[in-house]
């Protein structure tokens, strides 16, 4: 039997989480769950965001599912104390470094995006983006200059281990997809990228078989809204990646949509499985919230961390044939509550 650590958070986490719990409950597999605080709900209940028992929990289990974490009402907090600490804190425990999202147009979906439907159909891209490192982890703070004048600073680093690593995560995705890597950097202007750019190109000699190409992460960022099916897989930095797959997600129709994956090198096999929406405090509890995204999030903790293949499949073609026959939440220009579109998703299982 498998473990699996469910970590709701806050907002509209404990909303779509518990959509993702309902159709994992309705294939009856060999899992069972244990819920754990994390965020600003933690920190309100026991003064941190990453309470040591979730973070034990978190290291017994075979996989996380998570929620979203952050709410204003937590911004006046020093920066540990804060809901968005919690992630960062597991992804530095557990080393969780590899963060896939797949961004592919659903069918049915083509009005939703705000690009032309014949090009919003060619999309079908997964982002692998670096997620232990760069300039979120980096030295930060504040500091008084020359005058008395206040700056702050965060320090952007990249060691040549870490982007060899993640090159080859996403040079063994695009093996096993169509052979084709671009990776994304600003070498012209940040060092840390020509030194990303320089590690790419040395671990391309191991893999001749994958056409590699580069492109500076501004340019990426049009090519996405003028040609986004150029793109199979995309290699970047923890930054960059996090600003491009939001960019992604709204190309394929909404935020409520994208899943994904952060896999770990302390365990070969754990996982954090995450849509790759915020907390949305100002719909919180009101049953707007898309579950999609947390519902394929939980397909690819089957696929990638339990070896569940055929039950992830199943996940993914009942959330096609929901969105297919025309069940759609608030974001999609529908008016299906969370739990509706749960139970839309349930009933093509």
């Amino acid at each position: 039997m498998s473990l699996i650590a469910l970590l709701p958070g806050d907002g509209i986490g404990p909303e779509v989480v518990a959509e993702a719990r309902r159709v994992l409950d309705a294939l009856a597999l060999d899992l069972t769950f244990e819920e754990a605080p994390v965020g600003g709900a933690a920190y309100l209940a026991q003064g941190q965001p990453l309470p040591p028992d979730t973070l034990a929990l978190a290291k017994r289990a075979d996989a996380i599912l998570f929620g979203a974490v952050g709410d204003p009402q937590f911004d006046a907090l020093e920066r540990r104390l804060r809901p968005e600490a919690a992630i960062l804190g597991l992804r530095r425990e557990l080393g969780l470094y590899a963060n896939l999202r797949p961004a592919t147009l659903t069918p049915g979906l083509e009005d939703a995006s705000p690009l032309k439907p014949d090009i919003a159909r060619a999309i079908d891209m997964i982002i692998v983006r670096e997620s232990n490192g760069d300039i979120y982890f980096g030295e930060k703070g504040h500091r008084t200059g020359l005058g008395g004048v206040r700056e702050g600073f965060d320090l952007m680093k990249y060691d040549e281990t870490e982007v060899a690593r993640i090159a080859h995560v996403a040079f063994g995705i695009a093996r096993r997809r169509k052979r084709k890597l671009c990776s994304i950097d600003k070498a012209n202007v940040l060092e840390t990228s020509q030194l990303w750019r320089d590690v790419v190109n040395e671990v391309s000699g191991d893999y001749d078989d994958v056409e590699l190409t580069h492109m500076y992460v501004d340019n990426a960022a049009m090519q996405m809204v003028r040609n986004p099916g150029q793109f199979d897989v995309i290699l970047t930095g923890n930054m960059f990646g996090d600003i491009l797959s939001d960019e992604a997600s709204m190309c394929v129709g909404s935020i409520g949509m994208l899943p994904s994956a952060t896999l770990s090198s302390w365990r070969d096999t754990l996982g954090l499985y995450e849509p790759i929406h915020g907390s949305a405090p100002d719909i919180a509890g009101q049953g707007k919230a898309n579950p999609c995204a947390a519902i394929l999030s939980a397909a690819m903790m089957l696929r990638h961390s339990l070896n569940m293949m055929e039950a992830a499949m199943r996940i993914e073609g009942a959330v096609a044939q929901a969105i297919a026959g025309g069940a759609r939440t608030p974001d999609l220009g529908g008016s299906l509550s969370t739990n509706a579109m749960g139970d839309a998703i349930l009933a093509h299982l």
